[in-house]
């Protein structure tokens, strides 16, 4: 199976073409990273991905998301591709976790032991996740949650290695890691759960709180 994978919940947002080979296994065709910290060009990277991998759109049979924590515009951007492309096209899609990939790519880096997953999540929190790491693969041991910057400093204190996009504005101490599509492609073969683009959806922890307008003003006309 063919995969175009997209990640765009970080400042370092990627696309990336997987294939699974006859016995399972997930090569990384080719895949585009942007690190200019401008707009997502999101369709030119996608053409960039497919030709330097010689494929055709019409050879992608499956389409990976990146579902976040981390930037609501680009995660948002990457479903509306999802949607876009799937009404055209007919092809499976599937969201996952920024934060499981995030993991991967610990492992994938050499990595092993405890590590939290540290993602900003503005208003001076944190979205938090835990996992243990080794070269047999990661496994979560807190599920992703809101926290305080004392709560995450807590995690340190235990002896976690904090890792995610921007950690080091914060936690000089951490690691810096981003999610990639790569990645993302990877986790991606062998998963079962497709949905229609229209139920992916981004992760967000917080509540959404809507604020009932007033009800619009009558002015006295007084006859003047």
């Amino acid at each position: 199976m063919t995969i175009l994978a997209f990640e765009f919940s970080s400042p370092h947002r990627s696309v990336a073409l997987v294939r699974t080979g006859p016995h399972g296994s997930a090569s990384i065709v080719t895949e585009v990273i942007e690190t200019s910290g401008v707009g997502t060009q999101a369709f030119g990277m996608i053409e960039e991905a497919l030709r330097q991998g010689q494929l055709e759109r019409e050879q992608v049979e499956c389409l990976a998301v990146g579902l976040g924590p981390g930037s609501y515009t680009g995660v948002r951007a990457s479903l509306a591709l999802a949607q876009g492309w799937q009404l055209a096209r007919g092809v499976k899609t599937l969201g996952l976790s920024s934060a499981e990939c995030i993991a991967a790519e610990a492992r994938a880096q050499g990595l092993s032991g405890q590590l939290a997953v540290v993602i900003d999540a503005q208003r001076n929190e944190f979205y938090l996740a835990n996992y243990e790491v080794s070269s047999g693969g990661f496994q979560e041991k807190q599920k992703l949650r809101l926290a305080t910057r004392a709560e995450v400093l807590e995690q340190l204190k235990a002896g976690w290695r904090l890792a995610g996009p921007e950690v080091l504005k914060w936690f000089p101490g951490g690691i810096q890691l981003f999610p990639r599509a790569a990645k993302l492609g990877q986790l991606a073969q062998g998963r079962t759960e497709f949905v229609s683009s229209d139920k992916l959806e981004p992760i967000y922890l917080r509540e959404t709180k809507f604020v009932k307008a007033p009800p619009p003003r009558t002015i006295p006309n007084d006859g003047k």
